[in-house]
C-alpha cells in the first residue's frame, strides 16, 4: 500500500510537470510570435549620396572605404572636365557591435583626418516602430593649417565638428527616405562667409530601379547661414551600384569636399551656374 502511495505521487508530480513544462513552451511561443521583425534595407550604402544613411556596419565588419571627387566640371579643357584637381579620401568603417561603428579617414581637401561614431538608437518594425534612427558624430582634424598662415594657431584650432540624427523609413522595396538634423562646429572660422555653429536640415531618398542598382538624391538647407556667394546649399544625385561584395557609388554634386563638416558648410558649386563635380564612393566589406 506505501509502495502504491508513493508511485501515484510521483506521477502526479510528474503530470504537473509535464503541464508546466507545456505552459512554458506555450508561452515562448506566444512571445516569438508577437516579436516585431525588424525592416533592412532602407539604404545600401552607409551614405545616401554624400551625407549619412542609417546603415551601419554589421559586428565584426570592416568596410574599406575610397572617395574620389573630380574637379569642376564646367571649366571643361581648361581642367581636363575635373581631372586636374581631384580630391581623395581613403579610411575604414568597423562594427564594434550591430548597433555601433567607428571610423577613421584621410582626405585630400585640407589634408583632413575625419575620426566618426555612428550608433543605432531604433529600428523600422514591420508593422511596429515606423522609422530608424541613428546618431552620428564627427570630428575634423585640419593639418593643413600652419603657424605660418597662422601665427597664434592653437591645436584646438584644427578642430571642427557634426552631430547629425539621421531618421529613415522604407516605405516600400523600391522606396525610402531620410530625414537629417545637422549641427555643425567649427573652432577656426571666417565670420565674413560663415558661423561657427551651425545648423541645416537635410533629406535624402533612394529609389530602386533594379536588384542592383538604385537613384538617390539628396539636398541640405543651412537655416542660419550668412547671406554671401561663396557657399551654398548642397544638393547631390547618385546611383548605387550592388557588386558583390561592394557598394560603388557614382555622383553628382555643387560640393567637392568630401568630409562631412565641409560638405555641409563649404559648398561652392550652383547646380544652374557652375560648380558641379564629378565622384564615386566605393565600400569594400571585410
Amino acid at each position: 500500500m506505501k509502495l502504491k502511495k508513493i508511485t501515484l505521487l510521483a506521477l502526479a508530480l510528474l503530470g504537473c510537470g509535464i503541464a508546466s513544462a507545456q505552459e512554458n513552451l506555450l508561452d515562448e511561443l506566444d512571445q516569438k510570435s508577437t516579436k516585431k521583425e525588424i525592416e533592412i534595407a532602407a539604404f545600401k550604402g552607409v551614405q545616401v549620396v554624400s551625407m549619412q544613411s542609417t546603415k551601419l556596419a554589421a559586428k565584426g565588419e570592416f568596410y574599406f572605404v575610397v572617395s574620389h571627387r573630380f574637379g569642376d566640371l564646367t571649366n571643361g579643357l581648361d581642367n581636363f572636365f575635373g581631372l586636374d584637381n581631384a580630391y581623395t579620401k581613403l579610411g575604414g568603417i568597423y562594427g564594434v557591435t550591430n548597433w555601433f561603428s567607428v571610423g577613421i579617414s584621410r582626405q585630400t581637401y585640407n589634408k583632413v583626418f575625419e575620426v566618426t561614431a555612428k550608433y543605432k538608437f531604433a529600428d523600422q518594425e514591420i508593422d511596429g516602430f515606423p522609422v530608424t534612427i541613428v546618431g552620428f558624430n564627427s570630428m575634423d582634424i585640419n593639418t593643413k593649417l600652419s603657424v605660418d598662415e597662422y601665427p597664434n594657431l592653437k591645436s584646438n584650432n584644427r578642430l571642427a565638428f557634426t552631430t547629425q540624427l539621421p531618421i529613415s523609413r522604407k516605405f516600400s522595396n523600391a522606396f525610402s527616405l531620410e530625414i537629417n538634423p545637422v549641427f555643425v562646429h567649427k573652432n577656426l572660422y571666417d565670420p565674413a562667409t560663415e558661423n561657427k555653429d551651425q545648423f541645416l536640415v537635410a533629406a535624402g531618398g533612394r529609389y530602386k530601379l533594379t536588384k542592383r542598382l538604385s537613384l538617390n538624391l539628396e539636398y541640405a538647407a543651412r537655416m542660419d547661414a550668412p547671406e554671401n556667394e561663396m557657399y551654398h546649399n548642397p544638393l547631390s544625385l547618385g546611383l548605387d551600384i550592388e557588386t558583390g561584395g561592394h557598394v560603388f557609388q557614382l555622383l553628382f554634386s555643387n560640393s567637392q569636399a568630401i568630409n562631412d563638416v565641409a560638405y555641409f558648410t563649404n559648398a561652392t558649386g550652383k547646380w544652374n551656374g557652375g560648380g558641379i563635380y564629378f565622384g564615386f564612393n566605393m565600400y569594400r566589406v571585410f
